[in-house]
């Protein structure tokens, strides 16, 4: 039987804490990542809110019928995939992407891809159930022309356990301007697991003050854009994607592949993300020298 305690940490594995920029290089074989800060680590204490909820969880699980345990809708907020990792093990999780006119194909379709494959390859039938949501729950059309309906609106979408926010023409600046978008992202964003931007995504994030604490990265050319916008941000260049507490943001494009594998793996281990790879003709784990990425504690 196949155990992975048996065999040696994998050369493309990264430390939970930020690593030195001198052994990312070493890792990745690619220099000009941008400079990692060292960041403390948050000590947690337990407090009443804390007690008062596993209260809660205690009369609902003595309230649930027999064989039956009552749980929340939707996921707790962690500050790590760990968490969100414990609940996948339980029942299917629900990823909702955000789309709106105008998103493009491949930041949308990429991780919608990786993501619904693991229908079939999660133990015990588990995975996570995919959809669309758009403002009204109307048809959008894609930059390419694409025209998708959309399988909820903000008024009846189910809860989200990971939110993806792919880029749009008008990441950078209308959709920054609607309010209502806006809020529910900042919303939605806060009450998810995970939260994933692809490309110009990252700006809808930033603009719903989801990447306050976190390292964040985005398109490349647009760099001095995203910093000009949003000074006080820790914005990483030169990489794939950053993890930052339970954010994954991306560079975008093919790039976006790289993001939704990664966040299979850390949801559902290694061998799910290979087999999800063997079929999408995606080599995982990645090799030494492909794109590298960075994994930084929130502040």
């Amino acid at each position: 039987m196949y155990d992975k305690a048996d065999e040696p940490a994998p050369a493309w594995a990264l430390p939970s804490r930020a690593p030195s920029q001198e052994a990312l290089n070493d890792v990745f074989r690619r220099p000009g990542a941008g400079r990692l800060s060292s960041v403390p680590r948050v000590r947690h204490t337990t407090t009443l809110a804390t007690l008062a909820s596993l209260l809660v969880t205690l009369v609902a699980c003595l309230a649930a019928p027999d064989g039956e345990v009552s749980k929340p809708a939707g996921t707790a907020p962690g500050s790590t995939l760990a968490d969100l990792a414990e609940i996948a093990k339980e029942r299917r999780l629900r990823a909702g992407f955000l789309i709106v006119d105008c998103v493009y194909n491949t930041e949308l379709t990429a991780p919608y891809d990786v993501l619904e494959h693991t229908l079939y390859h999660a133990p015990d039938n588990l995975g996570i159930e995919v959809f669309t949501v758009s403002p009204d729950g109307a048809a959008v059309t894609t930059a390419e022309g694409l025209r998708i309906q959309a399988d909820y609106s903000f008024a009846n979408v189910p809860s989200i356990d990971v939110l993806i926010v792919p880029s749009t023409e008008s990441s950078r600046d209308k959709d920054l301007e609607n309010e209502d978008l806006i809020e529910w992202v900042a919303a939605t964003g806060k009450s998810a697991g995970a939260i994933m931007s692809l490309c110009w995504g990252a700006f809808v994030l930033a603009q719903a003050g989801l990447l306050d604490e976190n390292a964040c990265t985005t398109f490349p050319r647009d760099y001095d854009t995203f910093s000009r916008r949003f000074p006080g941000l820790d914005l990483r260049i030169n990489v794939s994607f950053v993890h930052s507490g339970k954010n994954i943001t991306s560079q975008g494009g093919a790039r976006s592949f790289d993001a939704a594998m990664y966040l299979v793996d850390k949801l559902y281990g290694e061998q799910v993300a290979a087999g999800i790879g063997g079929g999408l003709l995606i080599p995982w784990p990645p090799s030494a020298g492909s794109a590298p990425y960075l994994v930084s504690e929130p502040k």
